[in-house]
């Protein structure tokens, strides 16, 4: 953060780091080898085995812990979670799913990038190996999950799937094959085309025929409706688009990220914290989440980071990420409840089906602390 009043503006920050770390190495106990589940169950996560898409955010944080203390004190932990992650991918245990991205890069990629493990390096390449089985050529897309001949799923591609894309990125960069990279650049592009919309609002998913290649509709899974604009997938556009202008070059996807980001602050609330979906604001009696917000921060500082000084929002952005995390920082922690064992209140997962509602979420966790750690310190990117 350049300027003087940016620093000011962080007054908060190296207390809210002191607590994080704390909560991290208190879970360490409980999460040697068991992994936190996707929600919180009145705010307590409950151990369970490696086997949700969720399952890396835990071992993410650790890493994240590792890289702000600077010490050994989780190396244990990511050992250990490490041998669970290459036991699941040998077993392919529920790996029917694109989010392989989530798992590979919070584990074997984040692995390699922190600690330079060669066989951290290879087990990203057989995740992406993997991964690569879900894409379809005529289509041009990766199919978010399920059974690639379920009918009811085959073609679906989903707009979280861009934060799995870097794995791909990754497997092109060290093994020096392009495919990997063309086959996550067509699908961005085909994200691009079809799940955003004129407004740039995004839809969560969208069908292609994958016979055909024909493009045959927008949906939601997770949000109010098909034709609102679900938050926490607004903000995984912000922060995938950016990366994939990152691994491409291609400046649309900059600037499709400018106005997601653009459309997902202008529909905040007072407190700049979002509700479950950006059609709700104050007044609407319905939920916030915590954890888009959190994954918008991560977005906006990226975002931020790639446009040039020069460009009238870089600063912008920096600072409406700022607002947001101060505003989680204040009212949004489990400061108030210490028999918690996550990090962030009031999250949703997914409110249509009355899962998590109102719950910590662990990769809400995972992005504020991802959030407090590209504030603290010069950091590089796992993604």
């Amino acid at each position: 953060m350049e300027t003087e009043s940016l620093k000011d503006s962080l007054y908060w920050l190296p207390k809210e780091i002191d607590y994080v770390l704390r909560k991290i190495r208190e879970n360490q106990q409980t999460f040697d080898v068991l992994v936190p589940p996707a929600a919180s169950e009145n705010q307590y996560y409950k151990p369970e085995e490696n086997t949700d898409w969720t399952a890396s955010f835990w071992v993410g944080m650790c890493f994240l812990g590792k890289e702000l203390t600077g010490s050994a004190e989780f190396d244990t932990t990511i050992e250990n979670q490490l041998q669970s992650f290459k036991n699941r991918l040998e077993q392919e245990i529920e790996l029917e799913t694109h989010d392989i991205g989530f798992l590979y890069i919070l584990s074997a990629i984040a692995d390699y990038r922190v600690n330079h493990h060669e066989e951290s390096k290879e087990l990203a390449v057989k995740a992406a190996d993997l991964l690569m089985e879900r894409y379809s050529p005529k289509a041009k897309i990766i199919q978010a999950w399920g059974n690639l001949n379920d009918p009811n799923e085959s073609g679906r591609m989903i707009i979280d799937c861009l934060m799995n894309l870097p794995l791909l990125y990754f497997a092109s960069e060290v093994t020096g094959e392009e495919r990997y990279k063309e086959a996550a650049y067509a699908h961005a592009l085909q994200t691009q085309k079809y799940i955003v919309r004129s407004n740039y609002t995004t839809y969560h998913t969208y069908f292609f025929d994958t016979d055909t290649g024909e493009a045959l509709g927008g949906k939601t899974a997770q949000g109010y409706s098909d034709n609102s604009c679900w938050a926490r997938g607004q903000a995984w556009g912000i922060y995938g688009f950016t990366l994939s202008y990152l691994y491409t070059g291609d400046v649309s996807f900059l600037e499709t990220a400018k106005h997601l980001a653009d459309y997902f602050i202008n529909e905040l609330p007072q407190d700049k914290v979002c509700y479950w979906d950006l059609v709700f604001n104050d007044g609407s009696g319905e939920e916030r989440d915590s954890s888009a917000a959190s994954i918008a921060v991560c977005g906006l500082l990226e975002l931020s980071k790639q446009l040039p000084l020069s460009d009238e929002k870089h600063d912008y952005y920096q600072e409406i990420a700022v607002e947001i995390m101060a505003a989680l920082a204040k009212d949004y922690t489990t400061k108030s409840n210490p028999k918690s064992n996550g990090l962030l209140l009031h999250g949703v997962y997914d409110k249509n089906s009355d899962k998590g509602v109102d719950e910590c979420m662990i990769w809400g966790d995972y992005y504020y602390v991802e959030a407090l750690t590209r504030l603290a310190i010069s950091w590089y990117s796992y993604w």
